[in-house]
């Protein structure tokens, strides 16, 4: 029975032909801490997964689980040698075992008492105990989802790697299934890695975000500092809501925008008087009917608890808004706003 440990990947590349697909990426995953690669589909972040679990070669680098050398160029220790627990995409059931047998599956080497009592603790844990003894088919998909996730968690392995595992499933699941999820993980202590395109899943599971374009591995930090502080355009677009305004650089610290001065605790890039780009997230305009200033509802989107509204202000310039749904506002019907942005994200222009 193992424990969870600390994933390291140095300089890693990964080639399908003569096309690089993986780039130069190195990272550290604390043990008992949850990753996630995030990105767009065809970024590399799949076949980064699949060198980690040993289903492709590396053609350049090394991976690490603790002290043990998984990868290199040459070298290979098989998946089944790895103590890296997977949930794929389809989550992968085997459909005539049921669920308490499912779970039992990657036990078979274990005592049978200790067996036993894994899987029964896992199904208390789970609230899974009263499908114990049904197949997989008479399960819902989060059911399901539950139960590929307890099986690659049985056996206490020293890496939990999960492949898209909520993208079969509603948006309305998503977010609260990986909550749950991470809970599970937590709980039992276990090192991670998700893969997803979807940074709201990112956010509810992960410790430590790393953005993936192109191959190449462009932010590894925390999910927080991801958002706030993207280290490019493209990350900042990527991982979150927001618009682009022209900016002046006033000082290193501060820029000027057409709604006044604005700090950020950042260097910000560039000559002073040069002009940059400053980036608005919605939570950085906060609606305030007592507001001087502005702007004309040309876009509504309901999400429940708020709405995102898209502001045109009187210069033509669009802005978007995260508002309480209780003030429900009428396409281009005026509203007030002001700029309220502690991390304000400057890029050169």
């Amino acid at each position: 029975m193992t424990m969870a440990q600390t994933l390291t990947l140095s300089h890693v590349h990964c080639r399908y032909g003569t096309d690089d697909v993986v780039r130069d990426v190195s990272l550290t995953l604390t043990a008992g801490h949850i990753g996630c690669l995030l990105g767009p589909s065809g970024c590399g972040k799949t076949t980064l997964l699949r060198a980690i679990a040993g289903l492709e070669p590396i053609t350049q680098g090394e991976i690490h689980i603790g002290d043990s050398l998984l990868s290199r160029v040459g070298f290979r220790t098989p998946p089944q040698k790895r103590g890296i627990g997977m949930v794929f995409q389809d989550w992968a059931l085997f459909p005539h075992l049921t669920v308490r047998e499912n779970i039992h599956f990657g036990l078979l080497d274990w005592r049978r008492s200790d067996a036993r009592q894994r899987v029964e603790h896992l199904l208390a844990v789970t609230e899974l105990g009263i499908h114990a003894d049904k197949l997989p088919q008479a399960l819902s998909g989060g059911q399901q989802q539950r139960v590929a996730l307890v099986r690659a968690l049985a056996p206490k392995p020293k890496l939990l790697l999960l492949d898209e595992p909520f993208s079969s499933l509603d948006a309305s699941l998503r977010t609260s299934l990986a909550q749950e999820v991470r809970q599970l993980i937590k709980q039992e202590g276990m090192t991670a890695i998700l893969v997803t395109h979807d940074h709201h899943e990112a956010y509810a599971m992960a410790d430590d975000v790393g953005v993936m374009m192109h191959g190449q591995l462009q932010q590894w930090a925390k999910p927080y500092q991801v958002y706030h502080e993207p280290v490019s355009k493209p990350v900042a677009e990527f991982v979150g809501e927001g618009v682009f305004l022209l900016g002046q650089k006033m000082s290193h610290h501060q820029v000027h925008t057409e709604f006044g001065n604005l700090n950020s605790r950042h260097i910000i890039p560039g000559e002073i008087g040069g002009f940059v780009s400053v980036m608005l997230r919605p939570d950085d305009v906060i609606h305030d009917d007592n507001a001087r200033t502005t702007a004309r509802v040309v876009d509504k989107v309901f999400r429940g608890a708020d709405f995102l509204y898209t502001l045109e202000t009187t210069s033509g310039v669009h802005i978007q808004a995260l508002v309480p749904s209780h003030h429900n506002h009428a396409i281009h019907e005026p509203i007030g706003f002001k700029i309220a942005a502690d991390h304000v994200i400057t890029f050169p222009r």
